[in-house]
């Protein structure tokens, strides 16, 4: 099968095409024909050996995927061979033509999704999730930022936050994106690069500040998410890519909380209610994951890069 391994440590251009064996399923193991692979920020960081887990070289990245079920081991009875299927993380990474899953990574697809829109449900819905729901403790009523709310991560919290009875402040660095967000349930949506975004946000919420931030740029805006917060505010820190300067006392003057999160952290229980809350909201149209971009596999080290450029729309899929 061809699939993209990487051999060392490094930029986009480490990643390379390449004809493997096959993956052979074994007891209580899944395997998936992939017709879409999902590119996130974070396959990026663990290319760049800049992750606080690196995978043994060489390999095959990517978490998100979605196919059909190719062969089933022994004890596998939650899905069956020909089944539509997504796959939230796997053995041997979604840059393939095939991936080999544990039977508790592969999750039943609705008809009504396509493979596309499947390869953009696990990391950005579940982390979504888990930064409002579970570590945020974001509950309806409350007013939230979605700080880069254009991406797969940013869309998916726009679409959860929306179902669950939020007030929804999304930013986007394009006029496309801000479309996006608005279309996608958000009630204002803001230009972050406007030098006066940071007023408005305080005039948005009559002077109190927003009760939760989802941060995707910690390395930007955390030290601005500070100067915005309501009392007892949270910051979810979702992504960054370095350190950033803040006053504690933008944080100590609210009571607020700044809360890191990396979805492996997840506990079992965790996930199971992640991928209870998935497969709902999937099923009854609260979900709709929105496909910015589509890239055959060989073209992988182009989606490596458009995924990291400002004003990210939507999901960037690979098509092996």
């Amino acid at each position: 099968m061809k699939a993209i391994r990487v051999h060392q440590f490094g930029g986009p251009e480490v990643m390379k095409l390449e004809e493997v064996p096959t993956p052979q399923v074994g007891p209580g193991q899944v395997l998936v024909r992939i017709h879409a692979a999902g590119i996130n920020p974070v396959d990026t960081y663990i290319r760049a050996g800049a992750y606080a887990t690196k995978p043994i070289l060489p390999y095959t990245p990517g978490k998100d995927g979605a196919g059909v079920v190719e062969a089933v081991g022994s004890g596998v009875q939650n899905v069956k061979v020909g089944e539509r299927v997504y796959v939230g993380d796997c053995i041997t990474g979604t840059y393939a033509e095939y991936a080999l899953c544990e039977a508790a990574q592969v999750h039943r697809l609705p008809e009504k999704i396509s493979f596309a829109q499947g390869a953009a449900v696990y990391v950005p819905y579940a982390t979504a999730y888990r930064a409002l729901f579970q570590r945020a403790k974001g509950v309806a009523g409350e007013t939230i930022l979605i700080h880069g709310a254009t991406g797969g991560v940013g869309i998916a919290a726009t679409q959860w936050a929306r179902a669950a009875g939020f007030i929804i402040i999304g930013t986007g660095g394009t006029g496309e994106g801000r479309k996006l967000v608005k279309e996608q349930g958000a009630h204002h949506v803001l230009d972050h690069r406007a030098p006066d975004y940071l007023k408005q946000i305080m005039e948005l919420t009559g002077g109190r500040g927003v009760d939760i931030i989802l941060e995707m740029a910690a390395h930007t805006n955390l030290g601005k998410d500070l100067t915005v917060l309501a009392k007892d505010g949270r910051v979810a820190v979702i992504g960054s890519r370095g350190p950033v300067e803040v006053n504690p006392r933008d944080a100590m003057g609210r009571d607020a909380a700044i809360l890191g999160m990396q979805l492996n952290n997840a506990s079992p229980k965790d996930m199971a209610g992640i991928y209870a809350a998935i497969e709902a909201g999937l099923e009854n149209g609260t979900l709709r994951p929105i496909v910015g971009k589509e890239l055959p596999l060989a073209e992988a080290v182009e989606g490596h890069k458009k995924v990291m450029e400002p004003g990210a729309y939507g999901k960037i899929v690979l098509m092996p």
